[in-house]
This record gives structure tokens, C-alpha cells and sequence, in this order.
């Protein structure tokens, strides 16, 4: 057993002052105690939070940040960053892959994110033939997340089609594309790597309605063991999508969705962007997680998401980094809340009417939740039981200096872009220590290497 000591941390009945956490062997949280005088661990400074975890990453676009920022012959939109995307992607090796999320993880620790829900689509090598290993790409992203220490749910993409009605895939598809037995393939061999970690999970991901069919999808859902596992997918990202659904089906995609399929706890709908009344209340009470991207929807110029209405029906929700252009939960956030300010034109939009005052501890406690559920791991909550994965916040920064208990958090999302996390921990596992990771200096190195090499073939 480790015992850690914090001056303060917010627990699940609220704020509380030197908070001694227990943690045994396997990274569980065995015990919480508070007002411990003297500490009888080792002492941390500052603030402990529970870790938040990203719903939604797609490691491989993190070293095209910022290469699609220009304009082309005609109106820019999702689609041309697409077409963008489809290129430079088209490019990376295994041992690049690997390289760039183990980079990224190492940001997204260092910022506050415990874990990492990887929609990994990248599955073939660059003619669309599979690896020795057909689980190759989605296990270099699982060892990546090994290196850095970020707790992984990994979840191999099943993409099948381009479009609506099965269509065949197009030719910057090809690494991408399976069909149902050598997707199982890979999700078994993920499995059986995954098996007796306790820091990772293993999901299924449909890319999206338009790439997949129902009797696939039905397929894959129905295999021995996928019961349980948690389902993300795409959906009413773009009005395209929605508009090319409706032809298709008669129905808009979150319509179709949960008129075909049960829509539980274990599914996570990202994006959910262009939905009506009646499928955001649906949503809200199926008991799934609204997987919330907020940068890379703006980057996109996906659209807004209905936040308050969706949130005044109760419904879930998580954050994620999708593109990776941002890596920080407080931008996330932030922008969650901006864009209903915007829209509403009025301020501390997304708290419940009759709710608590602190749009911060509100957006901050529901992201955790919602992302807990969505991951598949028993995170979100500093208590017995639950994965020590938990982040601490120096309030010796100028920024936190006379803040205490929502106030904190408050500050630390809506005060500017100062990375104000200090000591992260997985699984009890210290992975940051004072805003520094062991292996960031090695890693950074590779990362700046593998760029210049994709540079270069541009």
C-alpha cells in the first residue's frame, strides 16, 4: 500500500483539507481519509483532483495540427480538411504512429487528461494490404500509451463503406477498410494484449452510419464478449451527413440510430452535433454519453452542440480532443460553455436552473462522469474502489494564489492558457512530477525527427 497526502482535494461529498488517499498494489484507491493531521504518506503539494479522461483522440492527426489552415480553390469546409487529412496520413508507418501518440499522450498527461478512448481507423499499411500483424497499428497506439503511462481504451474502427447505402470505399479509404471477420480479427488480438491490464480497455467503434451497415454492425455487436464493451461512433456531424441520412433512411442519423439499435450506458454518440428536441431528449434518456469536442468542431465548423438543452434533459457528456489541434481539457471545456454564450448571448449558460453557482465544478465534475462511463473504467471519482488516476493543481501559481474550493477550478478553466497542472497519476502511478514526464525529453526528440521525415516527403 502507498499513502498519499494533499492539502486539499474534491471528493465526492464536496472540498476537503489534508486528504490522505490509500492506494493498493494493483492503482485502486483502498481508502480516503480527511483532516489528517500531519499526513501519513508522502505528501503532495497542492490541489487533487480526479483525472479527466479524453473520450474521443485520433493520435495520427496530431502531426498535421495546423497543416490544413489555408484556403483552397473553393469554399473550405469539413470535406476538404478531409481530403487533406486522407493525404498526410496516407504516409505513416507503425513505428511513426507510435512515435506521434506517445508524444501526444505525454501532452495530454501533462495537461490533466488520466486516460484516452483511441478511435483508431488507421489499420493497413499504405496499399490497403494488412500487416503481419492486422492489429499492428491500433497495438502501436496501445504501446505508446504503455510508454507514456496514460490509462487506454483502445477502440479499433470498423469502416466498411464511403457512404450511405454501402458504397464502395474510395482509394484514400484503403487503410481504413474491413470487413467483419478481419475486424474481429484485430479486435480479438487487442483482447488478448489488453488482458490483466487494469489501466486498459478495449471498445468497438463503427466509424459512423454512412460506413457501416446495420447487419455488420449487428454482427460485430453480437460476437461472444462484446456484450459489455463500451460502442462509440461519428454521428450528425456535419448537416451533409444529416441531409444524406435523411435521403438514405428517411430518418436523421440519431433518429435512425436508436430506432435500430438499444442505446444504453455503454455507447457514446461523438459529435451528436445537428439533432432535434425529440432525439436530444432521447439521448439524454437513453443513459448514453454525448462525446463533446468542442475545438475540433469549431476547427471543423462542424456547428454548435445543443449543450443547454441537452444538459437541462439530464443527458451525459464527455470531452475529447478528436483531431488533437487542442490538447487541454481546460480548452475543451471552456469552449463548451463560450459557444452557448455566444449563442445565448448571456453568461454561466450550461448550469442547471437551480443548480450550484460554479459553471467550472459543474462542467469539471460532469466531463469526469460522463468520460468514466464512456471509457469503461472505473474512474471519475476520489473514493474506494475507484483508479487512482488523479491530477493535482499547484496553487502556489500566481493564477490559483487565494483561490479555494470551486473557485479553483473556476479559475483554472476560464483564467487563460496557463498550464496550471503539476503531478498526474495513473493507477497510483506518478507519471508527472511537477509538470515534467520522465520520458518527455526522448520522446520529443523522436516526435521532432519523425516530422522532418514527413516533412520531407511532402
Amino acid at each position: 500500500m502507498q499513502i498519499l497526502h494533499f492539502d486539499r482535494g474534491l471528493l465526492p461529498g464536496g472540498w476537503a483539507h489534508n486528504v490522505d488517499i490509500t492506494i493498493d498494489p494493483q492503482g485502486d484507491i483502498a481508502d480516503v481519509a480527511i483532516d489528517v493531521t500531519g499526513g501519513r504518506g508522502t505528501r503532495i503539494s497542492g490541489c487533487v483532483l480526479p483525472g479527466m479522461p479524453n473520450v474521443h483522440s485520433h493520435a495520427h492527426q496530431r502531426a498535421m495540427a495546423g497543416l490544413a489552415e489555408y484556403s483552397g480553390p473553393g469554399a473550405d469546409s469539413f470535406w476538404s480538411w478531409r481530403r487533406v487529412m486522407y493525404d498526410y496520413v496516407n504516409r505513416l508507418t507503425p513505428p511513426q504512429l507510435e512515435v506521434i501518440a506517445a508524444q501526444l499522450y505525454i501532452d495530454m498527461l501533462k495537461s490533466g487528461y488520466t486516460s484516452v478512448v483511441e478511435f483508431q481507423y488507421l489499420h493497413h499499411d499504405e496499399n490497403g494490404a494488412s500487416y503481419p500483424n492486422p492489429a499492428e497499428m491500433s497495438m502501436r497506439a496501445c504501446a505508446a500509451a504503455h510508454t507514456a503511462g496514460i490509462g487506454m481504451t483502445m477502440l479499433p474502427v470498423l469502416y466498411c463503406y464511403s457512404d450511405f447505402d454501402q458504397q464502395s470505399p474510395q482509394s484514400g479509404q484503403r487503410r481504413f477498410v474491413n470487413n467483419v471477420d478481419s475486424y474481429l480479427a484485430i479486435l480479438n488480438a487487442l483482447v488478448d494484449c489488453a488482458s490483466g491490464d487494469p489501466d486498459a480497455q478495449v471498445g468497438i467503434a463503427p466509424h459512423s452510419l454512412r460506413a457501416v451497415s446495420r447487419d455488420v454492425l449487428e454482427t460485430v455487436l453480437d460476437q461472444p464478449g462484446n456484450a459489455t464493451r463500451p460502442v462509440h461512433i461519428h454521428i450528425a456531424e456535419q448537416t451533409r451527413e444529416v441531409d444524406a441520412c435523411k435521403r438514405w433512411s428517411g430518418q436523421s442519423p440519431v433518429q435512425w440510430l436508436m430506432s435500430n439499435f438499444d442505446i444504453d450506458h455503454r455507447w457514446c454518440l461523438i459529435h451528436a452535433t445537428h439533432m432535434d428536441s425529440t432525439e436530444i431528449k432521447g439521448l439524454a434518456e437513453s443513459g448514453a454519453v454525448a462525446g463533446l469536442c468542442p475545438t475540433t468542431e469549431a476547427n471543423l465548423g462542424d456547428g454548435i452542440f445543443a449543450a443547454r438543452d441537452y444538459f437541462s434533459a439530464g443527458g451525459l457528456f464527455g470531452i475529447g480532443s478528436d483531431s488533437n489541434i487542442s490538447v487541454s481539457p481546460v480548452e475543451e471545456l471552456r469552449w463548451l460553455e463560450y459557444g452557448q454564450r455566444l449563442m445565448q448571448r448571456a453568461r454561466n449558460v450550461l448550469v442547471p436552473e437551480g443548480g450550484r453557482p460554479s459553471t467550472g465544478r459543474f462542467l469539471f465534475e460532469g466531463a469526469i462522469a460522463g468520460g468514466a462511463r464512456a471509457s469503461g473504467r472505473k474512474t471519475g471519482r476520489i473514493e474506494s474502489g475507484y483508479r487512482a488516476d488523479l491530477i493535482t493543481l499547484d496553487i502556489r501559481h500566481p493564477l490559483l494564489h487565494a483561490r479555494t474550493g470551486d473557485t479553483l477550478i473556476d479559475s483554472w478553466i476560464f483564467s487563460g492558457n496557463a498550464n496550471l497542472v503539476s503531478d498526474v497519476f495513473v493507477g497510483g502511478r506518478q507519471v508527472v512530477e511537477n509538470g515534467n514526464h520522465a520520458m518527455q525529453d526522448t520522446i520529443a526528440a523522436e516526435f521532432n525527427n519523425t516530422l522532418s521525415t514527413l516533412a520531407a516527403d511532402l
